[in-house]
Parts: C-alpha cells; sequence; structure tokens
C-alpha cells in the first residue's frame, strides 16, 4: 500500500485500513514512541485512540495537511511524537501512579455484601485508573463529561477506558471463581 493510499483510507475511516495502520504497521513506531517519550506505562489501544481522535479531528485535517515530501511513517512520528509531549502528562497510566481517590475510601453502598465483594475484585485489578472509571461512571453515576475533564481525556477515550475497565474486572472476577474453586 502507498503512503497515498493509507491516507486516502484512513480520511475515508476504511477499517481495514486504518486497522492494519495502526495495530499492524504502526506498532513497533508507536512502541518506540511510548517507551520515550513516556516515562511511565501507557496502553497501546489508549495511545493509538489519542492520536487516531488528534488525526482525525476536524475533518481529518492533519491527515489532509500531509504533503508526501517524507514517508508516511517519518510523517506521523514527528506528528506523534509532538502531540504526546504536550500530552503525556494528561495520558492516563496503569496503577504506577497515585491513584485518584483515597484507599481508605469507605466503598459504595450501605453494609450490603456485594459492595464488598466489589471492593475484594477491585483490590485484584491491577489497573487502579480502571476502577476509578468503573467506581465513578458506574457506581457513582457520575456525568462522563465531567470525569473526561477532570481527567484530562477525551469523552470518546473515557468510554474506551471503561471498556477495558470492564473487560479487566470480568477476567478478574472470573479468576476469583477459578481460584475459589480449586
Amino acid at each position: 500500500m502507498t503512503d497515498r493510499e493509507i491516507i486516502q483510507g484512513l480520511i475515508a475511516r476504511d477499517d481495514r485500513v486504518t486497522r492494519d495502520f495502526f495495530f499492524v504497521r504502526c506498532r513497533p513506531l508507536f512502541l518506540s514512541i511510548i517507551q520515550k517519550v513516556f516515562n511511565h506505562e501507557v496502553e497501546y489501544d489508549e495511545f493509538v485512540n489519542e492520536l487516531y481522535l488528534y488525526l482525525m479531528a476536524d475533518d481529518a485535517k492533519r491527515l489532509r495537511e500531509f504533503e508526501y515530501r517524507s514517508s508516511v511513517y517519518q510523517w506521523l512520528k514527528v506528528v506523534a511524537v509532538r502531540f504526546f509531549i504536550r500530552r503525556r502528562r494528561e495520558m492516563i497510566e496503569n496503577s504506577h501512579r497515585e491513584s485518584l481517590y483515597d484507599e481508605g475510601d469507605e466503598p459504595v453502598g450501605d453494609s450490603y455484601p456485594a459492595s464488598t465483594d466489589i471492593e475484594n475484585l477491585f483490590a485484584l485489578m491491577p489497573n487502579q485508573r480502571y476502577v476509578l472509571v468503573i467506581r465513578r461512571l458506574i457506581l457513582e453515576d457520575e456525568e462522563p463529561a465531567l470525569l473526561a475533564k477532570e481527567l484530562g481525556i477525551t469523552v470518546d477515550n473515557l468510554y474506551n477506558i471503561k471498556r477495558r475497565a470492564m473487560a479487566q474486572l470480568t477476567q478478574v472476577a472470573l479468576n476469583d471463581i477459578k481460584e475459589y474453586e480449586r
């Protein structure tokens, strides 16, 4: 696929081109950028999501600005590094940073045993940011726009994080059940 075909496919929102470009062809480049720009762990999917939203904003304005003077990969490397240097403080990382809630907080709800069960599952989750998102969006029914603003991310990215958080919670619960059955 040529650079022109890649750019046109991305602008046209061609799923096949987008998935191949971001998750296959650019994966080594993006992993290198993540390692060099961030001093904490950043999830690949979150990185791609943020970059994709940036590139596609304003009717794919940034993609349309590509002038084919270099390869699309060289251009994207410069664009991505500059973008993420500006955004690195706002990117949500895995559990290496302090959680936004106090560990001593009381479980949500009354003393119903289910609240204890969910707190136990939360404690088993490796990504405490996911816990925060589940707690605030689902248990406390906070407005997504407010939480996204507080976290310095887009609402679209917040929903992607929520999806991954629920998947991680499900996996932790299934693992907990397997351990209990042993």
